[in-house]
């Protein structure tokens, strides 16, 4: 499948005088691999995220599914949708089985970034930090 980089920003330049670590995503057996370098991620999923194992992985499937297609979605059409955000279509394809914890920071990016940039991505409310 090849290397795969994401990295999502509201503000490039700021990201890159942070101290924060990127998170990866990464299943090898695959050659999957995912970089976020979105400020306050990293935060997020090691303080507010729901803890691995909270959620199936059917679940986190099926809502990565939804919210990866509408992301890929928004990056087609930059001319409706903040090209600095959705710069770059994530390859997910629901036959490969891409592990527990490839699905598990996908969804809490995705949820992550819902409510930092003020987005739904569900189809739905986005789910709210407390």
């Amino acid at each position: 499948m090849g290397l795969f980089l994401w990295a999502c920003a509201s503000n490039p330049v700021k990201k890159n005088t942070e101290k924060e670590e990127p998170v990866v995503i990464a299943n090898d057996s695959l050659e999957y691999e995912i970089i976020i370098i979105d400020v306050g991620f990293n935060y997020y999923l090691n303080a507010v995220a729901q803890p691995p194992g909270y959620y199936s992985q059917k679940y986190l499937e099926n809502q990565n599914r939804i919210m990866v297609a509408n992301w890929n979605y928004r990056v087609g059409n930059p001319q409706q949708y903040n090209p600095n955000l959705y710069w770059n279509t994530i390859e997910y394809f629901p036959n490969i089985d891409y592990g527990y914890e490839v699905n598990y920071k996908l969804f809490n990016y995705f949820i992550f970034a819902q409510n930092k940039y003020k987005i739904n991505l569900r189809g739905n409310r986005p789910n709210r930090i407390n």
